[in-house]
């Protein structure tokens, strides 16, 4: 799985350009979601993206997804579960200061963001981690947001 992982934050920009594809096409499944019900979506849509995204990115299913924000590179993958850059004991060489053998996530994820078309991402400070969320689909989560977004626009806005 590190290895992949590796070799996934070395290939960030395509896995971004994969994503901004994929994204919009589980959006027009929104009718289809809303149909079947989050609920009952939940549990199967979460198994094949903890399966997808554990193989690619070492995945912890935190259910709030920032890899587009961090270089293709999990911060969940960090001892420490730190989402806003490194603590500051990464070593001479890049090894993370809990575990020395694995390189430090917060280097991948800046060195992943510079290949990225939006890159500065990697800028934006990332609220906690709410573990209530955990083994969630973030897949669905995202759907939910984006629908009710295009929903308020158009209705201008207007809170309901």
């Amino acid at each position: 799985m590190y290895a992949v992982r590796r070799w996934v934050v070395r290939h960030a920009r395509g896995f971004e350009r994969l994503y901004q594809a994929f994204e919009p096409l589980l959006v027009k499944l929104h009718p289809v979601w809303r149909r079947i019900g989050y609920d009952r979506a939940e549990a199967p849509v979460a198994a094949v993206e903890k399966g997808v995204k554990g193989v690619l990115f070492d995945c912890r299913m935190c259910g709030q997804c920032v890899l587009s924000s961090t270089g293709m590179s999990c911060p969940m993958n960090c001892p420490k579960n730190l989402r806003n850059g490194p603590c500051g004991g990464v070593r001479q060489d890049g090894g993370c200061e809990v575990v020395p053998e694995m390189r430090c996530v917060w280097i991948d994820a800046w060195e992943g963001s510079r290949r990225m078309r939006y890159g500065d991402r990697i800028q934006v400070v990332q609220e906690p981690v709410d573990h209530r969320l955990q083994g969630s689909s973030s897949w669905l989560r995202v759907v939910r947001e984006r629908a009710e977004e295009a929903r308020q626009s158009s209705q201008g806005g207007a809170e309901t």
